[in-house]
């Protein structure tokens, strides 16, 4: 049999498609493998725009590129990075290397993370390596972060402004030569032609991730992310003198379980279940009441730690415990579950607070922000499907 005929075999037995290489995937192949690296930016740059594709299903390349703002980068960088900066215990992301006599950081922002994480675990004990993907879900919805101290909010945006200007080197640097991959971050003026992310402030500094790299890092979502990681393991063994790559990989693919705060959604949902909105399950559809149900993350936060107020809906305890737990649901049960996911919405809809929140999540997240029950109920099916593909993730 020849080589050709081998793969096309295995293609067909095991039900996955493997899109042909492009030169956009040797790209992104290319920098993985063979670019050289003082330092672990350029492996996490392309994570962070992995992981910014996946996150924005409705957002496709097209010759006009999308603009990725600085700061969801850096947001990501933030989560990435959290392992290496615990106190008493710090793991090396570059080569050290000395000047005017001083040593110097090995990745410019630790200062700034290792003291935003010295400043959380003095509020609310210890994080875990996965205490920064927590964080990150708290900062970008604003319910959550008006929670926080703004002298802690003030420092977690300072650290985003660091590792904003970190990322520049690896942008530049990345693939042969310079600004060969990516061209020079700017800010976006209302005459660029650059698709813009959902929740993308006005004049944000941004990098244009061109059409066809942006749909090669759809196609081959898993397979970067398994690379990164893989690459990112070897490089702290060998920079970090005493860490194995298996322990630089748990860390690296560590996910928050559900200690995400949810009391005042569940009070909201009780409040309109006192008032007598009739909630059921999306996924059995069996009735709830108050204090019967759990609420339930349509995308669990073990695939991605979405804690938009979509993708919170009250939902059978026990399936969600027993059955669904880490799942994904599949078409069937999307299509079963829709009528129910619109009514859900619609009843946060009869409630302000619950109302003006759903409105901003959605905005944050769709680029067609339908604020109608049956778009977001569309939106939110079809990013549950995009997942589920680009992560071959197990669905119910």
């Amino acid at each position: 049999m020849t080589a050709t005929k081998r793969r096309r075999t295995r293609g067909l037995s095991d039900g996955v498609r493997y899109p042909r290489p492009t030169v956009s995937h040797r790209v992104i192949s290319t920098i993985l493998r063979h670019d050289s690296k003082q330092t672990s930016y350029k492996i996490a740059l392309l994570r962070a725009v992995n992981d910014v594709v996946l996150a924005y299903p409705d957002v496709h390349g097209d010759e006009r590129g999308v603009a990725v703002p600085l700061r969801m980068l850096a947001e990501a960088w933030v989560a990435y990075y959290w392992p290496f900066v615990a106190d008493g215990a710090p793991l090396p992301q570059g080569v050290r290397s000395i000047r005017a006599g001083r040593e110097r950081n090995d990745v410019s922002f630790r200062p700034a993370l290792q003291g935003l994480r010295r400043r959380w675990e003095s509020l609310y004990g210890q994080s875990g390596a996965a205490g920064g993907w927590l964080l990150v879900e708290h900062m970008r919805v604003a319910r959550t972060r008006a929670g926080y101290p703004d002298t802690f909010v003030t420092a977690y945006r300072q650290t985003l402004r660091e590792m904003a200007q970190a990322l520049r080197m690896p942008i530049q640097y990345a693939g042969p030569g310079t600004w060969t991959v990516f061209e020079r971050p700017r800010r976006l003026t209302p005459a660029d032609v650059a698709r813009r992310l959902p929740g993308a402030a006005a004049g944000e500094t941004c990098v244009l991730v061109a059409g066809d790299l942006w749909q090669a890092f759809r196609e081959v979502s898993l397979w970067v992310e398994a690379l990164c990681i893989h690459e990112w393991s070897h490089f702290t063994e060998r920079v970090s003198g005493g860490v194995t790559r298996g322990q630089a990989y748990a860390l690296l693919t560590e996910r928050p379980d559900n200690r995400l705060p949810l009391d005042w959604e569940r009070n909201h949902v009780d409040l309109l279940m006192l008032e007598g909105a009739s909630f059921a399950c999306p996924w059995t559809g069996r009735p709830l009441g108050v204090g019967g149900y759990d609420l339930d993350h349509v995308v669990p936060l073990a695939v991605y730690p979405f804690h938009e107020l979509w993708n919170l809906v009250p939902a059978d305890a026990r399936f969600n415990r027993d059955r669904k737990r880490a799942r994904l649901p599949g078409e069937a049960a999307l299509v079963i579950a829709a009528p129910r996911l619109e009514r859900t919405y619609a009843h946060y809809g009869a409630s302000d607070d619950l109302a003006a929140a759903l409105r901003d999540d959605v905005a944050l997240r769709f680029a067609t922000h339908d604020t109608d029950p049956a778009g977001i109920t569309v939106a939110v099916s079809a990013l549950v499907s995009s997942i589920a593909e680009a992560r071959n993730v197990a669905r119910f």
